[in-house]
This record gives C-alpha cells, structure tokens and sequence, in this order.
C-alpha cells in the first residue's frame, strides 16, 4: 500500500497556485490526483503523488519556495480531530510526543523523531515514500508547517536555534528568512528544528487544565491511525536494528543481548508478533536506504556502509532485488518531478 496523506496537507493549495499563474486543475490531473479530493480534507491520497504536484509547482512557477509559501496558508485544524487534543498538552514536550506518536493519523510518509543531547533538542523530519519522489518541497513545507505548530502553543514570537534542511540553499532566501529567521543550514547532515532542550518543558499558551482530561477523552474515542503498528518486542528489535547497523553489529546475538533475553526466546518473541529478525533488518534498511539517498551529501558508499553492508556491491545486488533498481537509478528518479498521463498508470517506471 502506498503511504498516504490527508488531502487537507494541501490547504492553500488552490489559492497558492492560482496566485502564482498555475492552473491547478491540470496539475493535480498530470501527477494523478483529483482536485476535488481537496473538498474532503479526511480523504487519503498518495503521499508521492502530492511531493510531485508540489515539485513540479514549484518548478513552473520558479517559486523555489513553494512548500514554505503554501505552510503559511496552514492552520493547525489542518492535523484535523489531533488538533483539538494538541491545543490542551500542558507543554511543547507532551505536543511533540503527540506529533510524533500520531504521526500517520495524518501523514504515512512524514517521520519525526526527537533526540536530546548536550542541553539541545533536536525535533528532525523524514519522508518515507517507498518509491522515488523528490522531497525537497514537501520537507520545507512540513518543516515551516512543524514551526507554525509550535509558535500557535508557545507564541509567535518563538524561534529555534537553528532550521537545518538536507538539500542545496535556494537562490533567493527573503521567504525562507522571514519564516524561519536568519539561523538557517542548508546542505546540513538532516532536516529539522534545533533548540534548547528546557523548550521542552515550555507551557503551552492555548491549553486549558480543565479541557485536558476531555480532550484526552477525545482521543481515545478516535480511529487507530492507519496502518498503524502496535508496541512490542518487533519495536524495539527495529530501533536497535537502525542503531547497529552503522556500526557493523547489528546481529539476532547482539539484540537478543541487548534486549536482555536469548536468541530462541527473541525468535519466539517475533514469530508471536508475526515477524522475523530478518524481515525486520530488511524493512528498516529499506526505510533507511531511501532516507539516505534522498540526502545528496550521501555518497552510495557511505549509505552502504550506514546500512550495514561489507562492500557497496552487496548494497547494490540486496536494493536492485528489493526496488527493482540500482541505487544510482532511484536517486535519479527522485531527484526530477514527473507528471503522469493518467492516474491509472500508477508508478513510474524507473530507467533501467
């Protein structure tokens, strides 16, 4: 299944592109996407159809700051029902946990995950399409969306330390200025928010201590997110597996002792929650793969060795017989937007 997004990530859409002399009707047809769809902003449609109407936006109307234009036209109603509940998190912390944890509630393909090191937090952003498309307009347009977010809890006056994004600086910088501040990186090791880490524990000014245990009420009483993964022994696996696999160790003998248990009970433990370690090693290093292919300061040999692979050629033969594909390949392919004739031809065949 392809990951999706809620048709409202594009809100503005329609207004941003008529404004800019597009037609966005014949846009959205050229990728595959109906321009109705964003009538029902609950609708699900293709995440990489979405990143390509917006690349190829930005390509037509030499507007390299398309995605972070259209974030401006964003509301926080645009997370849909995780909103009400985001308004009454006591503090910036318990709001990104919720971000982060509901996540494919409104966005499969967006990753986020925060890390706190040396008195710094660090909120990054990733997109995981499983097929080429190119990132750029949809990482500024999540990044300055995850700013809006933040500055309607905490203020508009917040800023972080540093906005760091993973792709080449823009000709023109005036738009990305007046979004983020002067503290910008480009060409940086990932994309993401940098700030002081006692932020964290900032209160949030919408929130009501009265509305909370409502609101929380009000969670529970929603959907599943789709395709969502429930907790367990297979979580944990991954996230040690995407940990030991730069290092080199990453082994059923060295997650089984990490996680404290032996091999045959780690085996036994995945086959109850339907999984094997090598599935798991074999989803994550796909997911990783194309996170690091889409960052251009990645050579093939360094993303080789950042999955685990002993020589870049074993790289090579496990992505072709997983994607179909050389690395080389899909990288090309992501890097141009590309229309479609008809939403029926679906994927676009990579070059061979």
């Amino acid at each position: 299944m392809r990951p999706c997004v809620r048709s409202a990530t594009l809100d503005g859409y329609l207004q941003l592109a008529r404004s800019l002399g597009l037609d966005p009707v014949r846009l959205a047809e050229s990728v595959g996407l109906n321009i109705a769809d964003l009538a029902a902003p609950e609708k699900w449609i293709p995440a990489a159809d979405v990143a390509q109407l917006l690349e190829l936006s930005a390509a037509q109307s030499a507007h390299e700051d398309f995605g972070v234009l259209l974030a401006g036209l964003r509301r926080l109603s645009t997370l849909g029902p995780l909103s009400v509940v985001l308004r009454q998190e006591p503090d910036l912390r318990s709001a990104l946990q919720l971000l982060i944890g509901y996540e494919r509630s409104y966005n499969e393909a967006l990753h986020l995950r925060l890390d706190e090191a040396n008195s710094l937090a660090t909120m990054r952003l990733w997109l995981e399409f499983a097929e080429p498309a190119p990132t750029r307009q949809s990482l500024e347009l999540a990044t300055a969306a995850l700013l809006g977010i933040i500055r309607d809890l905490l203020g508009t006056e917040w800023a972080p330390l540093s906005v760091c994004f993973s792709h080449p600086k823009p000709a023109a910088l005036d738009t990305y200025r007046s979004t983020f501040g002067a503290r910008l990186q480009f060409d940086h090791a990932f994309t993401g928010l940098v700030f002081f880490a006692e932020q964290l524990d900032a209160p949030n000014a919408t929130s009501d201590p009265l509305l909370q245990p409502y609101a929380h009420r009000f969670l529970e009483s929603l959907p599943s997110p789709r395709g969502a993964v429930a907790s367990g022994v297979s979580d944990q696996v991954r996230q040690l597996v995407e940990m030991l696999l730069p290092l080199g160790r990453c082994s059923t003998l060295q997650v089984a002792r990490s996680l404290g248990v032996t091999q045959r009970t780690l085996h036994r433990h995945l086959a109850a929650e339907q999984e094997t370690f090598s599935s798991i090693v074999n989803a994550t290093r796909a997911a990783l793969a194309e996170r690091h292919l889409a960052n251009d300061r990645n050579s093939l040999t360094a993303v080789s060795e950042l999955l685990g692979f002993t020589a870049p050629s074993a790289f090579s033969r496990w992505f072709r017989s997983r994607f179909g594909a050389s690395p080389s390949q899909w990288r090309d392919a992501a890097r141009r937007p590309s229309a479609v004739t008809t939403a029926s031809e679906g994927k676009r065949e990579l070059p061979r």
